[in-house]
């Protein structure tokens, strides 16, 4: 089922690769919705966008891999502070 729960983030200092190379990406908007090309009925998505049109990072995750991928971001987080 589709939450239609939306979450933005502005991204301050971050950069993703496009097609046209690598692209300074301000936002990333994060929801539970059906996908474009994943196998899932539902997936977790993030879209992150940049300043230029077309500048866009796409991800499907499943509940299962948006789990693992917040987790291992936990962790990331939490030991670079302590460095």
């Amino acid at each position: 089922m589709c939450t239609y729960s939306t979450e933005k983030v502005a991204l301050a200092r971050s950069s993703g690769k496009t097609r046209d190379g690598w692209q300074p990406m301000n936002e990333a908007t994060v929801y539970y919705d059906h996908p474009v090309h994943a196998p899932d009925a539902h997936t977790v998505n993030i879209d992150f966008l940049g300043r230029e049109p077309g500048s866009r990072v796409a991800v499907e995750l499943s509940l299962e891999s948006a789990r693992d991928l917040l987790a291992a971001l936990e962790v990331t987080v939490e030991r670079a502070a302590h460095h």
